[in-house]
């Protein structure tokens, strides 16, 4: 079913994104022609919306979005298997986490339009969950919410509240693992992440933070900023459309049932995504295994038509 957008939002396609109707045709067309002959790709989803979601991360530069589709394809049944697979919220250990408020969505869009992705790794206890489970959680949060075409446009706001983390958490992935998961999701995942907010960070992990900093780009550093207190943040985010808990009006557990009818609302579309799959064999071995040099060995032989080269946000 085709999403209508209102003038606002597709202004903003046009300004931010350089996106009108005859660029967005026109490369939907050849996005769908580039899968028919890719003999990688054994099934992707080829339907406006899933298309744009590259187009639109990569300001729509075909080869760009192409090498992104293809990345992304391939990282869901090897390296990021488990951030992709078995994203069933009615799974009763997912529903546990959400109820948690591991990770959710605040039901009301910011001044600019965009939504806000509220985690708590505090609550997040490593001798119960796995990282699976976390990934897992993050998977069904953005696959979710890159369905809607508004989200895709408008980017989104990322508010991390780092009360009660622990040491132990550190144990969940090793640094090899980490760094794969944040330069892979940053360039493969196509969101765009335009404010990035941390609060309650325990001094004791800030070697932690320095860490995490150090493997973003300096685009996305450049969008991070760090509270010692819930209050400080409030100048940058409506305090309004946080949680009761963080000096806002809605209490979170309500904040969470809302977040859980929307989830349960793209379940079946999430699922159905499991069906893409790529010919792994025809890829290198760095490539499967989510190596940060792969992600620098951009693509050239994929350039269909005569599209400029844009600056990716």
């Amino acid at each position: 079913m085709e999403q209508c957008l209102n003038i606002d939002t597709l202004k903003i396609a046009e300004e931010e994104l350089r996106e009108d109707e005859a660029t967005r045709n026109n490369a939907l067309s050849q996005m769908r022609l580039w899968l028919k002959q890719n003999k990688k790709i054994i099934h992707s989803r080829s339907d406006d919306s899933f298309l744009l979601r590259f187009l639109r991360a990569k300001k729509f530069s075909l080869p760009l979005a192409q090498e992104a589709l293809e990345r992304y394809l391939l990282l869901r049944q090897t390296f990021g298997r488990q951030l992709f697979n078995e994203l069933d919220i009615t799974c009763p250990r997912l529903e546990k986490l959400l109820e948690l408020g591991y990770i959710f969505v605040v039901p009301k869009r910011d001044k600019n339009g965009r939504r806000i992705i509220i985690t708590r790794p505090g609550v997040f206890n490593p001798s119960i969950w796995t990282n699976a489970e976390m990934c897992r959680m993050h998977g069904v949060t953005y696959e979710t919410l890159m369905e809607d075409q508004e989200n895709q446009i408008r980017g989104y706001v990322h508010y991390t509240d780092a009360a009660g983390m622990s040491l132990q958490q550190l144990t969940l992935f090793t640094p090899r693992e980490a760094i794969r998961i944040v330069k892979n999701g940053e360039q493969t995942i196509p969101m765009r992440h335009k404010e990035i907010y941390g609060v309650n960070v325990p001094p004791s992990l800030k070697f932690l933070l320095d860490f995490g900093m150090s493997l973003l780009s300096e685009k996305i550093r450049s969008r991070v900023k760090i509270f010692s207190s819930i209050e400080e943040s409030h100048t940058y985010v409506d305090k309004s459309l946080l949680p009761k808990e963080y000096g806002g009006e809605m209490e979170m557990s309500k904040m969470i049932g809302l977040w859980k009818k929307e989830l349960l609302e793209k379940r079946e579309q999430i699922l159905k995504n499991e069906k893409m799959s790529v010919r792994e064999e025809m890829f290198s071995e760095s490539a499967r295994q989510g190596r940060v040099s792969a992600l620098t060995n951009h693509v050239h032989h994929h350039m269909v038509g005569s599209f400029r080269q844009l600056t990716v946000d």
